[in-house]
C-alpha cells in the first residue's frame, strides 16, 4: 500500500486513511490502557517525518485523550529544541556530539524507531538507470564533476548513454541528520575525494542549491533538469524521483530499498545507549547509505500525564507502529534492536500523579 498522508509544511496533520490494525488485542500492546489527557510537542528530523505522521495518526483512535504534534524542522533544530526544553521529545538521525550543548533536562534516552535508505536521487531526461560509486558521488557533490557525461560516471555505467547535461547539486540548507549520515558515508567510503568533512551542516561549494527538509530537496530535484540530491527513501518515492544504485563496501551496486536497508541495520553494532551506525555496513546485500533515526526523551519526566503519554506512544511504536513502517517506505527495526528498545521504555521515570 502506498502512503495516503499529506505533508503540509513542517507540521504533521493526522488526517489519514489507513487500514485498521488489530490494536485492541492484549498481545498488541501495552499502549491500549487508556491514558489521561495530555499534549506532547516534538520537533526535529524530516527523515522520520513520514513515519511519524502515520504512527501519530494511528495512535489517536487508540488514545483519544492524547494529542501529539510533531514539526519536521530538521534534526539539528530538534536537538536544539530538546536541549532547551522547548519540546517534550525530539527526532534526530544523528546523536549529540560531545561538543554540543547537552539537554537542560538532564539524562535522556535514544529510542530507535525505523530504518531506511538515503537515496541519491536525480532528474536527467532519458536516464532511466544509474550506478554510482562512493568516489564518483563525492566528486559530484564537491563540484569536481560538473556534467552527467563525465568519465567517472561513464566508468560506473559502461553501457549507458549519458547526456552532457550540466549537474545541479541540491543539498539541505538546514541542520540535518540526513546530511550528517550522507557525508558520513562519503568520509568513510571516499575519504580521498571527499574533503568537506561530515556534520549536520557542511560548507557546500559555490553553485550548489539548498532546500529545507528532505521534501524540499526532493521538490527542487524534481523541478530542476540535471539535478541530483540526497533524499530519504520515503520522500524520494513520494516525489516519484529516480535514484541510483550505490556501490557498497563489498563492491556490489545496491538498489536502495527496504530489504537492503534492513540488511545494513541488522549488521550494525548497537551501543549500550541504542545508538548505532549502519553507514557503509558490511554485507554483500547491504545498501551503504542507510540511516538510523531516533526519538529522544528525557529519562526523568516531570509531568505525570505527559510521561505516561510518552511511554504509551513509544510502546505503540514498538508494537503496531512497526507494522505500519513499510506502508510509508520505512523498514521496521531488526528484532534484536526492537527487543532492546522495548525494554528501554521501562527506564523512563514518571512521577506519581
Amino acid at each position: 500500500m502506498r502512503r495516503s498522508f499529506v505533508r503540509r509544511g513542517a507540521l504533521i496533520v493526522a488526517a489519514l486513511a489507513l487500514p485498521v490494525l488489530a490494536m485492541g488485542t492484549a498481545a498488541a500492546a501495552p499502549s491500549t490502557s487508556k491514558l489521561a489527557s495530555a499534549t506532547l510537542n516534538g520537533d526535529g528530523s524530516t527523515f522520520q517525518l513520514g513515519f511519524n505522521q502515520v504512527v501519530i495518526g494511528a495512535f489517536k483512535p487508540v488514545q483519544k485523550a492524547v494529542t501529539i504534534n510533531y514539526q519536521g524542522n530538521g534534526s539539528g533544530q530538534g536537538r536544539t529544541d530538546f536541549a532547551n526544553q522547548v519540546v517534550d521529545f525530539a527526532g534526530t538521525d544523528a546523536p549529540y556530539k560531545a561538543t554540543d550543548p547537552q539537554p537542560k533536562g538532564g539524562a535522556f534516552l535514544y529510542f530507535p524507531t525505523v530504518v531506511a535508505p538515503i537515496t541519491v536521487s536525480y532528474n536527467v531526461s532519458g536516464l532511466k538507470s544509474l550506478k554510482l560509486s562512493a568516489d564518483t558521488i563525492a566528486k559530484i557533490f564537491s563540484g569536481q564533476i560538473t556534467t552527467w557525461d563525465d568519465a567517472a560516471i561513464a566508468a560506473d555505467n559502461p553501457k549507458v548513454k549519458l547526456p552532457s547535461t550540466k549537474i545541479t547539486v541540491v543539498h539541505r540548507s538546514d541542520g540535518s541528520g540526513t546530511t550528517a549520515n550522507f557525508t558520513n558515508f562519503l568520509v568513510k567510503a571516499a575519504a580521498t575525494s571527499w574533503t568537506l568533512s561530515t556534520g549536520s551542516t557542511v560548507q557546500w561549494p559555490a553553485g550548489t542549491q539548498g532546500a529545507s527538509g528532505n521534501s524540499g530537496v526532493a521538490s527542487l530535484v524534481k523541478s530542476t533538469e540535471g539535478a541530483v540530491g540526497y533524499v530519504d527513501f520515503s520522500d524520494a518515492n513520494a516525489a516519484g524521483l529516480s535514484f541510483a544504485s550505490v556501490k557498497n563496501s563489498s563492491g556490489k551496486f545496491i538498489v536502495p530499498n527496504l530489504a537492503s536497508a534492513a540488511g545494513a541495520a541488522a549488521g550494525a553494532v548497537v551501543n549500550p545507549d541504542l545508538t548505532y551506525d549502519p553507514i557503509n555496513a558490511t554485507g554483500a546485500s547491504a545498501y551503504p547509505i542507510t540511516s538510523p533515526t531516533w526519538i529522544m526523551v528525557s529519562m526523568n519526566q516531570t509531568d505525570a500525564k505527559k510521561g505516561a503519554a510518552i511511554k504509551g506512544f513509544l510502546n505503540f511504536i514498538y508494537n503496531d507502529g512497526q507494522k505500519l513502517a513499510s506502508t510509508v517506505d520505512y523498514a521496521p527495526l531488526p528484532k534484536a534492536l526492537l527487543k532492546q528498545a522495548k525494554a528501554q521504555v521501562n527506564k523512563i521515570v514518571v512521577p506519581a500523579s
